[in-house]
C-alpha cells in the first residue's frame, strides 16, 4: 500500500484537495484532527503536556485548554518545539495503527507540518498544494476570522512554500487559475497503478 502525503502552507487548500481524494474512495488520515484527538485520549501524552505546560493545559472535564497552550507556544519557538516533540510521536503511532486497518492501493495523510515534523519520512511520496501567498493570507483570514498579522505569525512557524515544494514529488496548483479536480484525477490514476 502506497502512503501519500498532502501538505501545503497555511491557506493553500490542502484539506480541500484531500477531500477530493476522499470522494474518490481513498482513505484520508487528517493529522491535525488526529493530533487534537490523541491530545484528549492518550493518557501518556496528556501527562506529558501537563508536565510541560501546567495543570491549566486541561479543563476539569478533560478537554484541552487550547487558549492556554496557544498563548504559550505561538510566541515561544522553544515551547512550540517542546509541544511538537511529545505530540508528533503520538500522532505517528496513531497513523501507523490506522494504516494497519486500511486495504486500499494507497492512502492519503494530510498534514500541515509534514516536513517540519519529519513525518514525510514515513511516506512514499508527497503532494505539495501551492497557492500565491496573498491568496493564502486572504483565505486564512476569511476561514479563521483572524488578522493578517496573526496569519503571518502562523506562517513563520512553517517552512516556506519553496522549501516544502523542493522536498515534494508532486504539486497541485490551487491558485484559482488551474482546475484542481483534473490534477487530482491524474495523480489518482498514477497511484492506483503503483
Amino acid at each position: 500500500m502506497l502512503k501519500i502525503g498532502i501538505t501545503g502552507c497555511i491557506g493553500s487548500g490542502k484539506s480541500t484537495v484531500a477531500q477530493i481524494f476522499a470522494v474518490l474512495g481513498v482513505p484520508v488520515y487528517y493529522a491535525d484532527e488526529a493530533a487534537k484527538r490523541v491530545m484528549l485520549t492518550d493518557g501518556l501524552l496528556k501527562s506529558q503536556i501537563t508536565n510541560l505546560f501546567g495543570n491549566d493545559s486541561y479543563f476539569s472535564d478533560g478537554q484541552l485548554n487550547r487558549a492556554h497552550l496557544s498563548s504559550i507556544v505561538f510566541s515561544n519557538p522553544e515551547k512550540l518545539a517542546a509541544l511538537n516533540a511529545v505530540v508528533h510521536p503520538a500522532v505517528f503511532k496513531d497513523f501507523d495503527n490506522w494504516c494497519d486497518t486500511q486495504t486500499t492501493p494507497y492512502i492519503i495523510k494530510e498534514a500541515a507540518l509534514m516536513f517540519e515534523s519529519n513525518s514525510y519520512k514515513h511516506l512514499d511520496k508527497v503532494i505539495m498544494v501551492t497557492a500565491p501567498e496573498a491568496l493564502r493570507i486572504q483565505r486564512t483570514i476569511q476561514r479563521d476570522h483572524i488578522s493578517e498579522e496573526a496569519v503571518k505569525a502562523r506562517m513563520n512557524n512553517q517552512f516556506t512554500e519553496d522549501v516544502k515544494l523542493s522536498r515534494s514529488q508532486f504539486e497541485i496548483k490551487n491558485d484559482e487559475m488551474h482546475l484542481i479536480i483534473p490534477q487530482v484525477l491524474a495523480l489518482h490514476q498514477q497511484f492506483l497503478v503503483g
